[in-house]
């Protein structure tokens, strides 16, 4: 059995034996180590930070002209991130972070054995300015309000390091390299660039390929000369989160073609392969992620995630996250839930209830029909949790936008989806969906269930892919330059082919053969 090649790093430690300085040898200190390095790596170039020249005369004899040398390359370049002493016990880490609106989430590695140390999440502070990406560019454009968007995520997250940093034992300097993937406009907020014209015509971001920045240069609270790489864009609504999660599922690896699909606030579609890339995004994210219905929240403890309907006697049964009680519903649960309804026959093909199959738990609140999925002794919240007939449409709105995504790309490249190979779901929404209650619905095309591959973050593990493996780093930026963007908004088929989705599953029922509620013959 062949054994998998370990990747290329582009941030290493070196051992080097200096020559220490003589009356008959007096190179000066910076040249001798210059010289050390290029003899190791077999380099002719090599950089050193003004910051670090100042402190190498002491280490230097400190360390008795004996040292390792922590290096990353870029452009054909090694750059001197700092010296230790020689074979200290002291491995070097990077950081890979998930810039993500909502949610950071970071990744400490071990860049000697490529072990994964830690994995950590915490809210994004910036939600205190506005919980929408529209909302923080427009508070950008405030007085001291884009500087305040980029010190709030930068001191959270080092608070996030520094307490990584002392439940490992490990030495600020020690962390020598980090990556970040977020979309375009979270990026553009770490690095504190204006974005105010990410969302106004012509709709243009301050950059797309940022190069590697100096953890020093925005306060970071790692290493002062550590690389910062932060993923590239294609433009203002395709950002280095999808770029990330493009690397993670190796699509661009295979012969074979795939779709990758990623849910947060917009629904964003890459299809593609070894040769070539269409992505596209629309807004089909904020229902499927349980955030359209009055009782949908994010995944958390006692929200509900599974629904199953018994078909004969239409009893509901629910599953709660942690088995607490029930307090509201996420999105793979509502896409479960209405595709239960779907097939006990609860609804029909509109989404609209069906008064003889809903009996008891049919109710009119306020002029609207609710169906209590949660009765009022059972409710963690003390109120009863009801799904609306609005709750419905909203839902279907959006499974028919996620599935007229799919389609018009589809037809755009001109592949069938009966010749998709695998469908990569990205995020948390891809780690908890069924695929069976997704297909039901119409929000997916109906292939076979082993098509259908969930990845969960994959921004995160792009980002740790890129920070340890110069072929991975390489990558994203072939990557980029690989993507054609298409415009949904202009895109007249688009429109023609939502009409036909709002419908479960969809009114052309040959597209979803597998889907049949109880008491109908196949279609």
């Amino acid at each position: 059995m062949e054994k998998t090649p370990q990747p290329k790093p582009w941030i290493k430690r070196v051992s080097l034996d200096i020559t220490p300085p003589s009356l008959k040898d007096n190179t000066a200190d910076v040249d001798r180590l210059v010289k050390a390095i290029k003899k190791s790596q077999g380099s002719k170039e090599v950089s050193v930070d003004f910051p670090m020249i100042k402190r190498l005369p002491e280490r230097l004899r400190e360390y008795d002209y004996r040292v390792d040398a922590v290096l990353f390359r870029d452009h054909g370049i090694w750059h001197l991130i700092d010296i230790f002493p020689p074979k200290q016990e002291k491995n070097i880490f990077g950081l890979a972070v998930d810039v993500g609106s909502s949610t950071v989430v970071t990744q400490l590695i071990d860049l000697s054995t490529l072990v994964i140390r830690d994995e950590t999440s915490f809210h994004n502070p910036q939600i205190e300015m506005g919980t929408d990406i529209l909302t923080r560019i427009h508070f950008a454009a405030q007085k001291g309000g884009l500087e305040k968007l980029q010190t709030v995520l930068i001191e959270r997250l080092n608070q996030e390091i520094k307490h990584l940093a002392h439940k490992h034992a490990i030495e600020i300097d020690s962390i020598v390299g980090m990556s970040a993937a977020g979309n375009t406009t979270m990026t553009h907020l770490l690095l504190g660039l204006d974005p105010h014209w990410i969302c106004r015509e012509p709709y243009i971001p301050v950059i797309n390929k940022p190069e590697l920045i100096k953890g020093s240069a925005f306060g970071l609270m790692i290493n002062p000369c550590a690389p910062v790489l932060v993923f590239p864009n294609v433009g203002s609504y395709f950002g280095g989160d999808l770029i990330a999660g493009i690397l993670a599922s190796g699509m661009t690896r295979q012969n074979e073609i795939s779709f990758l699909v990623d849910v947060g606030t917009n629904a964003e579609v890459v299809i593609g392969n070894c040769d070539w890339l269409m992505a596209c995004a629309g807004a089909a994210g904020p229902a499927l992620e349980g955030g359209v219905t009055n009782m949908g929240m994010m995944a958390g403890p006692g929200v509900i995630d599974k629904v199953a309907i018994d078909p004969d006697t239409c009893e509901i049964k629910i599953r709660t996250i942690d088995n607490r009680k029930p307090v509201g519903i996420c999105g793979s649960g509502l896409i479960d839930l209405v595709a239960q309804l779907f097939l006990a026959r609860m609804i029909d093909l509109r989404g609209k209830y069906q008064a003889e199959r809903c009996g008891g738990h049919l109710r009119e609140i306020d002029d609207i029909n609710h169906l209590v999925i949660v009765p009022l002794e059972e409710s963690g919240t003390g109120q009863l949790l009801t799904l609306s007939q609005i709750d419905i449409e909203g839902l279907i709105r959006s499974k028919a936008a996620m599935y007229t995504i799919l389609t018009t790309i589809s037809n755009t490249v001109n592949i069938p989806m009966k010749e998709i190979s695998h469908f990569y779901v990205a995020g948390t929404f891809g780690s908890y969906i069924d695929p069976v209650s997704a297909i039901t619905i119409g929000m997916i095309p109906d292939l076979p269930l082993e098509t259908y591959i969930p990845l969960g973050n994959t921004s995160l593990k792009g980002a740790g892919m890129a920070l340890q493996s110069a072929e991975a780093r390489e990558e994203i930026f072939q990557i980029r330059d690989q993507i054609t963007y298409l415009e949904l908004n202009v895109n007249q088929e688009f429109m023609n082919l939502f009409s036909a989705a709002k419908f479960i599953p969809h009114t052309d029922r040959s597209l979803f053969p597998s889907v049949n509620p109880v008491g109908t013959e196949r279609a």
